[in-house]
């Protein structure tokens, strides 16, 4: 990969920026922003080239490499301004591999956009790219070629663990995977603790390692009811936390949660 083509200045570019560096990635990196202090602080931080015209970072993309697939244009505006922002961009001349990140964006619109030589995936990757541990979930349009998937697939196994998903599942997808939720857990689970008497530090880290052991344990889905079992005994502690947590509506809650964001991300498409 000759060159990596983003399209937005902002948290996630900087964290793959990160990441990218992180993995020894040789490649070049340019960056475009309509705000020169993302430009001046990414360019000081990864040494990205900054590029204040959209369209001629594009074309970067497009030209770059040594093979017919240049390099690879990553689109990582906000959901509202991918559309309008492709389309001032304008059709690109020869063949172009470009990624999505924004969520609620379908294929179907996206593959209007840039022309005919641009082949689209989708991806949703994490902050966590930034420390090389960041799962990224691909949706591929199905005119992307093999060799154009395997070198998204590679781009992105860079920075952590790649799954490949269809597009339907891409906004549950989105909305089940933020580290922000794990955050939000962390912290609610430190403040309890502190509430009960724990200093800050041990706080969390028992609420930490609460998340954390328990998941590392795992092997997958079909080990979750033996370890509830396993470390929840009945009529014991655990227990009681967990069967209050039932009674209070924490499924329901997390349900109620998620499909308020599934209704944003479906609302983004239809605009």
């Amino acid at each position: 990969m000759s060159a990596a083509v983003f399209i937005g200045g902002g948290r996630i570019t900087a964290a793959l920026a990160a990441g990218l560096r992180r993995s020894k990635f040789q490649g070049h990196i340019a960056v475009f922003d309509r705000h020169p202090e993302k430009l001046r602080r990414l360019e000081k931080q990864f040494g990205v080239e900054p590029f204040r015209n959209a369209r001629h970072a594009a074309e970067q993309a497009a030209t770059s490499g040594r093979s017919d697939l240049g390099g690879l244009l990553l689109v990582a505006v906000r959901p509202g301004g991918v559309l309008p922002l492709l389309a001032e961009i304008g059709p690109l001349p020869r063949r172009t591999l470009a990624v999505s990140l924004a969520a609620g964006v379908p294929l179907r619109l996206l593959r209007r956009a840039l022309g005919p030589h641009v082949e689209w995936a989708r991806a949703m990757p994490s902050p966590a790219a930034r420390a090389g541990l960041g799962l990224t979930a691909l949706a591929f349009d199905r005119r992307m070629r093999s060799d154009g998937r395997r070198r998204v697939r590679d781009f992105f196994s860079r920075v952590g663990p790649v799954i490949e998903i269809p597009e339907r599942q891409f906004n549950a997808f989105t909305v089940a995977y933020s580290t922000s939720q794990g955050c939000a857990a962390l912290l609610a689970r430190m403040r309890a603790g502190q509430r009960l008497g724990l200093d800050r530090k041990t706080a969390f880290l028992a609420a930490a390692h609460s998340l954390a052991d328990g998941i590392r344990a795992l092997r997958g889905p079909d080990d979750l009811k033996a370890a509830l079992s396993e470390t929840a005994t009945p009529g014991g502690i655990a227990a009681q936390l967990l069967e209050t947590m039932r009674s209070a509506g924490y499924q329901p809650l997390v349900e109620r949660a998620f499909r308020a964001g599934l209704a944003r991300a479906q609302n983004v498409a239809k605009r």
